[in-house]
């Protein structure tokens, strides 16, 4: 069995310093690994970059992340990685890495994702030089999450996005914004591997279990719709979706 805990959109900056330690500390009794579904900062700086190393750095479990678009605010997205990876934590995006964990190989893809829509209500990459470079940002990135995933050896194969793959785990957002956070193509790059789980962030009204045509357990993660710290969920076992823990 694998345990994984996972959060989304935890928006350190200072204020924010030290108030998920205390659950943090517990995790090794709880769980294998910690995944993180972007939004990691406020603003995408540098000095929030610190902080969120202060907040998530150092723990007893390896961390995997993915970034956000609050963490591009700033335009410092390659120092805001540069910072976390020298603290420890692993930031993916458009690739994969994979985990020794309890005897078990932990495969997880990760990439920020982009908007675009889902089907039956969604853009393409038609008309104006601005709509095309929009859909075809999200393409890229689909198309480089699905390569990560179908790329990695391993037991259990987990997809880590910020932007949402299916329009389930929106609901509770307005539907005018669904395609501001996620896109179909996302969830066709994970159908295109035996993915086990994945976990997005981003909706802060949004809800958390959906799944992606292909039968693939979706959650949203995001601090707002869980209200932990993180949620727990189970790999390698009978029952995939289930939630292990509350902390």
């Amino acid at each position: 069995m694998i345990r994984i805990a996972a959060v989304g959109d935890v928006h350190v900056d200072k204020d924010v310093v030290g108030r998920y330690r205390p659950a943090l500390d517990r995790l090794p009794d709880v769980a294998d690994a910690l995944l993180i579904a972007g939004d990691l900062t406020r603003h995408g700086t540098v000095e929030e970059a610190r902080c969120m190393a202060t907040e998530f750095g150092g723990l007893a479990v390896p961390v995997v992340v993915v970034l956000g678009n609050h963490d591009h605010q700033s335009d410092q997205e390659a120092e805001v990685t540069r910072v976390l990876s020298d603290a420890g934590i692993t930031v993916l995006e458009g690739d994969g890495t994979v985990l020794e964990l309890n005897g078990h190989r932990l495969g997880i893809a990760g990439a920020k994702g982009f908007g675009g829509g889902f089907a039956g209500a969604c853009a393409s990459a038609f008309g104006e030089r601005e709509m095309k470079d929009f859909i075809g940002t999200t393409e890229a990135i689909a198309e480089k999450l699905g390569a990560a995933l179908r790329g990695l050896d391993c037991d259990a194969l987990v997809a880590l996005t910020h932007y949402a793959p299916v329009p389930e785990t929106l609901v509770g957002e307005p539907l005018e914004i669904y395609p501001f956070l996620g896109s179909y193509l996302l969830g066709q790059a994970i159908d295109s591997a035996p993915t086990a789980l994945a976990l997005h962030g981003h909706a802060h009204h949004g809800s958390e279990r959906g799944r992606t045509p292909g039968g693939v357990p979706v959650r949203n993660v995001a601090h707002a719709v869980i209200k932990q710290a993180y949620n727990v969920y189970q790999l390698l076992s009978e029952n995939v979706d289930a939630e292990l823990v509350s902390v």
